[in-house]
């Protein structure tokens, strides 16, 4: 009998024991299922969560250095023609991007990185900000210096503005730059510091801050940046405050005129320009070591980042090269878009390392507020990510696509919205990368692959070895860029299914884009209206013009004119998408 009641108390301790359990796994799994809806509800916090863990303890100063024109066969781990040793060793001992995008031309790429958005969310979609265009980076934009200051950051910028200075408003000191020293409009010369927009429109254009720097001229742009730059490590104590620098180098966009010591080892190079060319970059080379010599020297460089970036392709004519891309500076192909860049940094934690990982040089925006301690929610506006973690540990890159560009008013006669499927009008300049695809509409530009230059003239004729057989009937391409990024398949014909898909991104891109901001020129900038110098024309009290859909093209309603000068203009335009400055 006692047997048979301590069996049943056995068996009601095990019930018990068994209900326990089933009740503890009901709690897990109640858990599990919370925790994967919240996962599904809060998956950009959670990104945005896991950038954070990677980010430095201490806000690092960062040093951002922009060249121009620098084409990707333009440095020396592309180009056994370029002697860049340091630019070679930094990139080796950082992280190499080899996937990386910039603008075809200065003002698209230099706004995106300010702002951290694509040119259709700004306004600049078309061309670039001419020296007498009443334009500038939209004024209600928060800027990078901005967000930086708000984390407590020095900023100072040297060199190339080229985003528009009509009125003091749209100066770099006024737009998040607590110092400026440098040029406002996209080209000038490198000792006397002229600018001019035709021939006869002629000025100064060399500033400190606000002012006109009269009298500092006569030397060579480059090493009067970078001794700037230097002075401002000198005077700057590292331990107080962090500091950012924007250092925009005019080189190595022309004039070519490099200091004939640095043409001398490149003295057996057949191709003068591409020799002067190959100068002008060794002359960075030489700055950039000057620089990181300094980060060192005043205690910078354990808690530094240094970014390098050009900000397009190559012009292939005044000496540079893209080879083996197809394209050139101005247009939409890899070789005016892919472009050269590193990062280098005693912070990452993965280094020695080539990136193939996508980015976008509108993720720098976002990515150096975040490295600076800020918070960046993409429900701000942004089009760049946060893009630290891939670079720093070598994760998966949060950026799947890059929208190029839309130009509504770069337009080709032929195409059609039935050749874009009837979801897009391919007469539309227009770009977009999505996964390894990229497919273009309209004019993407002169698609050429042009050697590295070895003769001591180009013959232009070259020029049309592929252009006259192939453009003229095309205004879609398709490419797979991953494994063609030479662009020479193009595969529009043979998969219709991922041109519908792209031609549809296209279109919902184009329902967030805001009016064209490209006004006529206003006769008042002339510099001399101006006491000779490149510098606002427009009152502070004058009040602001309302942008709402302003869609200009030069020459519109304007008398045509028979003259030898304007039919040169006319065909510089068209040689180089229209959007080429008459400087180059």
């Amino acid at each position: 009998m006692s047997t048979l009641i301590e069996s049943q108390r056995f068996l009601k301790w095990m019930a018990l024991f068994v209900h326990l359990g089933l009740f503890i796994l009901s709690l897990q799994t109640y858990a599990s299922c919370s925790d994967v809806r919240s996962s599904r509800e809060d998956d950009e916090r959670f990104r945005v969560e896991q950038a954070e863990a990677f980010r430095p303890k201490r806000p690092p100063h960062i040093i951002f250095i922009l060249t121009d024109d620098q084409g990707f066969n333009d440095i020396g781990y592309h180009s056994r023609d370029i002697r860049s040793p340091t630019l070679d060793k930094l990139a080796s001992e950082g992280v190499r991007l080899e996937n990386y995008y910039v603008q075809p031309l200065c003002t698209p790429s230099r706004s995106q990185l300010i702002t951290g958005r694509y040119q259709i969310h700004t306004g600049l979609q078309h061309s670039i900000i001419r020296p007498r265009q009443p334009s500038c980076l939209p004024l209600d934009v928060v800027t990078l210096p901005q967000r930086l200051q708000e984390a407590g950051y020095s900023t100072h910028m040297v060199g190339k503005w080229h985003l528009g200075f009509y009125r003091k408003d749209c100066l770099p000191t006024r737009r998040g730059f607590h110092t400026y020293f440098g040029s406002l409009t996209g080209s000038v010369d490198y000792y006397t510091y002229g600018s001019c927009d035709g021939k006869s429109l002629c000025g100064f254009d060399l500033h400190e801050g606000e002012s006109v720097a009269w009298g500092k001229g006569g030397k060579y742009s480059t090493h009067l940046y970078t001794q700037r730059v230097r002075k401002i490590l000198a005077t700057h104590d590292s331990t107080s405050q962090p500091l950012f620098i924007f250092l925009s180098l005019q080189a190595v966009h022309t004039p070519l005129k490099p200091p004939k010591e640095y043409i001398y080892p490149y003295r057996q190079m057949g191709n003068v320009p591409r020799r002067k060319y190959a100068a002008m970059v060794s002359i960075v080379d030489e700055a950039v070591r000057n620089i990181t010599y300094a980060l060192r020297k005043y205690g910078f460089y354990r808690n530094s980042v240094v970014i390098f970036s050009t900000d397009n392709g190559a012009q292939p004519l005044t000496g540079g090269s893209n080879w083996p891309l197809r394209g050139c500076k101005g247009t939409y192909w890899e070789g005016g878009i892919r472009g050269v860049g590193f990062v280098h940094s005693p912070l990452i934690r993965h280094r020695r390392r080539v990136s193939r990982a996508l980015i976008h040089i509108t993720d720098w925006y976002p990515t150096l507020v975040g490295l600076a301690g800020g918070n960046v929610s993409q429900h701000q506006g942004l089009d760049g990510f946060d893009v630290w973690p891939t670079i720093s540990e070598g994760k998966e890159s949060p950026r799947l696509e890059i929208l190029h560009n839309i130009d509504p008013l770069n337009r080709r006669s032929r195409g059609s919205f039935k050749d874009g499927y009837g979801l897009w009008d391919t007469t539309v300049q227009a770009a977009i990368r999505v996964g390894d695809w990229k497919l273009l509409t309209g004019d993407p530009g002169h698609g050429d692959w042009v050697p590295p230059q070895v003769l001591t003239n180009f013959p232009s004729s070259w020029w049309h070895l592929e252009r006259q057989v192939e453009k003229k009937r095309k205004t879609v391409w398709l490419f797979n860029v991953t494994g063609d990024p030479c662009e020479r398949h193009d595969l529009a014909v043979y998969r219709p299914d991922v041109v519908k898909e792209l031609l549809a991104r296209l279109v919902f891109y184009n329902r967030t884009a805001i009016p064209v901001r490209y006004p006529p020129d206003d006769a008042r900038a002339n510099p001399s209206l101006n006491g000779g110098a490149w510098r606002p024309w427009v009152g502070e009290d004058e009040q602001e013009e309302n942008w709402d859909g302003i869609y200009y093209k030069r020459g519109k309603n304007r008398k045509k004119k028979k003259c030898k000068l304007c039919k040169s203009q006319s065909f510089f335009k068209k040689y180089n998408l229209k959007i080429v400055s008459k400087q180059i």
